[in-house]
């Protein structure tokens, strides 16, 4: 039976706190891997624990949004630390997705649709003329002709996401619980599964409070 996986938000600065997380977190009922995002990586310890863990899966979460040369030039930066996920805004546009997608070696560069922090009325606020789940379905298409490995999209959109981007899908804004913090587009952990997500993406539920006792209550809730 395939094991259900998901990415652990490790959101602090602290090294004790991220060693404790993935201490804690360790199950032979899922697979884990962690997710690091910019508050880590740009913390004074974070780049050198990062190019010192082996063994884990790896998920950096710098969401690269900047000209080619720019983008192109942070992956090469950051190939030391052998990140197995990168991700990189798609509406980087096709250019910049293409070019990073060449130096991005056994990385996978990993495309970011719409922020699970937005809907329709933050789209209008910025700019943006399409519905959200149109501008979706755009984003993935687009993820699909530059050849990316995998894409993050919420998991209320990964069922039409897949009519046309068929790699990896990973959605973060899961809530074990009925409490949404400051994500709008969010689903349950077994709901997100059925979907056809690949890998979920939890933070607080998990690493607030007793992490073995968060872990076992998400397993719990998968069986």
């Amino acid at each position: 039976m395939r094991k259900n996986k998901i990415f652990v938000a490790c959101d602090t600065t602290k090294i004790s706190k991220v060693n404790e997380i993935i201490k804690k977190t360790q199950n032979n009922k899922i697979k884990v891997g962690y997710k690091f995002g910019l508050e880590f990586l740009n913390s004074k310890n974070g780049r050198n624990f990062l190019s010192k863990l082996k063994n884990k899966i790896t998920f950096i979460d710098l969401k690269l949004h900047d000209i080619p040369n720019t983008c192109v030039s942070t992956i090469n930066a950051i190939k030391d630390l052998r990140a197995n996920y990168l991700t990189i805004h798609i509406s980087s546009g096709l250019d910049v997705l293409k070019a990073c997608k060449k130096v991005s070696g056994k990385t996978k560069l990993t495309g970011v649709t719409v922020l699970t922090s937005l809907n329709n009325k933050s789209l209008k606020e910025i700019g943006f003329n399409k519905q959200l789940k149109k501008l979706v379905y755009h984003q993935a298409k687009l993820a699909s002709k530059a050849k990316l490995d995998a894409i993050v999209c919420s998991p209320q959109e990964v069922k039409f996401v897949k009519q046309v981007f068929k790699k990896e899908i990973i959605t973060p804004g899961i809530r074990i619980s009925h409490k949404n913090d400051d994500q709008k587009r969010v689903l349950k952990p077994k709901q997100a599964y059925k979907n056809g997500s690949d890998w979920l993406v939890i933070g607080r539920p998990i690493t607030r409070g007793n992490i073995k006792k968060n872990i076992q209550s998400l397993v719990d809730h998968l069986n």
